[in-house]
């Protein structure tokens, strides 16, 4: 009885995956597929006259290596200062005492209860005053900091090891050594979960680089890619627009896979109480 529990698990989470996977692989597959025929072949899933024209015509049709630069880059940058700040912030939250530490931590986790969309006025013009609209800046700077990256990193460091501070104290590390030499690197799989989230919510973000962003040069791949479907005006492109989605997923889907095994960690360092 409890093999067949667990096959019967097994089974329901390969369905599960399979309805997951299933329209990504239509989308990579039609995207191989001339635009006068995917109608045709769209439930045909093993298609042979596969092709490389869509992806040829959607990088003479709009400037998709420069939209995928400026994507890369913010959402790298984004992803590293997030991670620095986070963790330096949660670690001071947890090991250090100094006045008013409850009260602000209170304050930031406030912060998280605030959607998004409230912000992007203010933020706006913030930007706006500081002459950043439509620079690099504009795009990296509000994502460098967010409650639940504090609150994350906070919730490891407070299960940190006194003995390894003292530790460190007797062989002569200041505050910076210990947290950069043993505090971070022994917190390496929350790390890397924090990095994989916020490089995933930078690379889809949509709302706030087409707000900040004029020139085509500054445009992200996702405010690229909606401004390419709407210049349509007689025939929708759809082997193009499909190209551009499958080239979209491919950074997403290469970070993770490089922090799948700390990432893994993580969830199971969470779910285990000593």
């Amino acid at each position: 009885m409890g093999k067949l529990r667990v096959y019967f698990g097994y089974l329901i989470l390969i369905l599960i995956a399979i309805s997951m996977l299933y329209p990504f692989f239509v989308m990579v597959n039609l995207s191989f597929v001339k635009n006068d025929e995917i109608f045709n072949q769209a439930g045909n899933l093993f298609y042979t006259g596969l092709t490389f024209e869509n992806y040829k015509n959607v990088f003479v049709q709009i400037p998709l290596s420069r939209y995928f630069f400026n994507s890369l880059l913010v959402a790298a940058v984004t992803t590293v200062g997030q991670v620095l700040f986070a963790s330096m912030a949660g670690y001071a939250f947890a090991r250090l005492k100094f006045w008013g530490r409850d009260t602000i931590f209170l304050i930031i986790l406030i912060t998280m209860l605030i959607p998004p969309q409230v912000n992007i006025i203010p933020l706006f013009f913030l930007m706006r005053e500081m002459h950043l609209i439509d620079t690099y800046w504009a795009l990296i700077l509000p994502g460098l900091f967010g409650g639940f990256g504090v609150f994350m990193m906070r919730q490891y460091f407070l299960n940190y090891p006194k003995d390894l501070e003292e530790a460190a104290k007797i062989d002569g590390c200041n505050l910076f050594e210990s947290f950069f030499r043993i505090a971070l690197p022994l917190a390496l799989p929350t790390v890397v979960t924090l990095a994989l989230f916020t490089f995933v919510t930078t690379w889809n973000s949509f709302m706030w680089p087409l707000i900040v962003t004029n020139s085509e040069s500054m445009r992200t791949l996702p405010v690229g890619l909606a401004i390419f479907k709407g210049s349509f005006r007689e025939i929708t492109l759809w082997g193009e627009l499909l190209a551009c989605s499958v080239i979209c997923t491919i950074p997403v889907i290469g970070v993770f896979l490089l922090g799948k095994k700390y990432f893994i960690n993580d969830i199971m360092q969470g779910g285990v109480k000593e």
